[in-house]
């Protein structure tokens, strides 16, 4: 790969990296706690709701702009393209538009597979009733970001972005699908190219540089769990074998850490961005007859909404921001290893519906916390997304205690936070000069400053005993570097 004009500078320097983890899985940004309804104090052990995705530290976004319209994640180091274009392409235009895209000077752009687009989702996102109540599920900071073109008849949510991966089987009838995300309702899901309602389009941001992020490299361990090398997450093989709520579900990994299931005590259940990371997009039920997982792994069957075999929707610890205020918070992420389906209404109007396979093993969707799958006879939304409630679970652990440190290894910007939970002081380690006369702040769960200052050495002990217990994030900042560390107070 080559560079047309390169111009070095100190942003061109420091945004250079090595990892040792080809796959690091960005953390979701979601900082805080919820049971059913809405928002709720952070759960301590043993209590219902405990182990969600706001308890987990996990690698924090950390982006870096380097001034010639593209953005490096400093997580995964892959670099973006900044801005979007002035319209959408079609599948085929976007395929295209990466050959002769020159963004920053470099010729190497290409359209990003699923699971690179999906390493900028942040569940810190919500989608309201429209734009004003709306957040995106991206960093608006770096990206830049629109809800759907409202005036020529689009949906305010109409803001799908396109992957390079393509289903392996095909969605509602036969159209050939690739899957893309949608920053403003915070999904994954699987797109027909061409319908009898013409071409579809989408926004579409390209991406170069590191070409193994999202690759596994699963071990089986042979004593029912399964390390992915590349992420440096331990699974357990199979499933747990049955459906449960959200909540229930919450509670089965706190059970299973009681018993020291095969031999550890500190399984979780597994956030949005972390289940989606073992999706097998080469497999699904139309075309391989198994899951959309690697075979290494086994999982349960259910007997679906139509009455065929079929395989299990994962729940994540993510809660899923959607919907009018007092519903806001009443659904939780889910990933589809089997067919995602939905009722059809054929032709439209007529009350006729159909069930179908609407947007692939592989989709990213969100189910009630709670309730009774009955209440929703034809699903829910547009495509009818069938609404079952009772998941599946799949645990999983960080093989090395992963603080969510990122690994700039002999580079300028490496941050330590230690003791992490924290009670009484808080160290900082940087690991150079760098950061000297550079911001830090320390936030609460609502983006509320509580300590800030100038660095001055290398070394910062912040005194928290102040402080009341939860989730809160460091942020350091100089000359255009950003870098977070989520911080739990206990």
């Amino acid at each position: 790969m080559r560079k047309i004009s390169m111009t070095l500078g100190l942003l061109a320097c420091i945004c250079t990296t090595a990892f040792s983890q080809p796959f690091k899985i960005v953390d979701t940004n979601q900082s805080d706690c919820y049971h059913n309804e809405g928002p709720i104090p952070a759960p301590a052990p043993g209590n219902a709701f405990y182990g969600q995705d706001a308890q987990h530290n996990g690698y924090q976004p950390a982006y870096q702009d380097n001034g010639d319209g593209t953005i490096t994640d400093l997580v995964t180091g892959l670099m973006w393209q900044q801005n979007l274009y002035p319209g959408k392409y079609t599948y085929p235009q976007a395929v295209a538009g990466a050959d002769t895209c020159t963004v920053g000077g470099y010729d190497d752009w290409r359209l990003p597979t699923i699971k690179e687009l999906y390493s900028l989702i942040l569940f810190s996102g919500k989608t309201g009733m429209n734009t004003q109540t709306s957040i995106p599920f991206l960093d608006t900071n770096y990206f830049d970001f629109r809800y759907g073109f409202e005036d020529i008849g689009e949906r305010f949510i109409d803001a799908q972005y396109a992957s390079s991966t393509a289903y392996v089987g095909t969605t509602m009838m036969g159209f050939f699908t690739i899957f893309g995300v949608n920053f403003a309702d915070g999904r994954i899901k699987g797109y027909g190219t061409n319908t009898p309602m013409g071409e579809k389009t989408f926004e579409v941001r390209y991406v170069r540089g590191v070409s193994n992020y999202g690759i596994n490299d699963f071990v089986d361990n042979m004593d029912g769990t399964v390390t992915d090398a590349a992420t440096g997450l331990m699974w357990i093989k199979n499933d747990n074998g049955e459906g449960l709520n959200w909540e229930g579900a919450l509670a089965w990994v706190q059970e299973k850490n009681a018993e020291n299931y095969l031999g550890y005590d500190d399984w979780r259940l597994p956030n949005a961005k972390e289940l989606q990371s073992i999706v097998d997009y080469s497999r699904s039920l139309q075309t391989t007859n198994s899951a959309a997982l690697d075979p290494v792994f086994e999982s349960s069957t259910i007997t679906d909404e139509g009455e065929m075999t079929n395989y299990p929707f994962g729940w994540t610890s993510t809660t899923h921001g959607d919907g009018p205020p007092d519903m806001a918070y009443t659904k939780a992420v889910y990933v589809c290893f089997g067919e995602a389906l939905g009722f059809m209404e054929m032709p439209p109007m007529s009350g006729n519906y159909n069930l179908l396979d609407v947007h692939g093993a592989g989709a990213q969707r969100s189910d009630p916390k709670t309730g009774d799958p009955a209440d929703f006879p034809l699903g829910n939304g547009p495509q009818g997304d069938v609404i079952r409630i009772f998941n599946y679970v799949r645990l999983v652990r960080d093989v090395n205690g992963t603080t969510g440190m990122i690994e700039l290894e002999g580079k300028e910007n490496r941050v330590e936070v230690y003791p992490n939970p924290a009670r009484d002081l808080l160290h900082i380690v940087l690991d150079s000069n760098f950061w000297e006369n550079g911001d830090f702040a320390l936030y609460d769960s609502a983006g509320k400053s509580v300590i800030a200052g100038k660095v001055s050495g290398n070394n910062l002990n912040l005194d928290i005993r102040s402080l009341p217990a939860g989730v809160y994030f460091l942020q350091m900042e100089k000359e255009g570097v950003r870098v977070t560390r989520k911080v739990i107070i206990d």
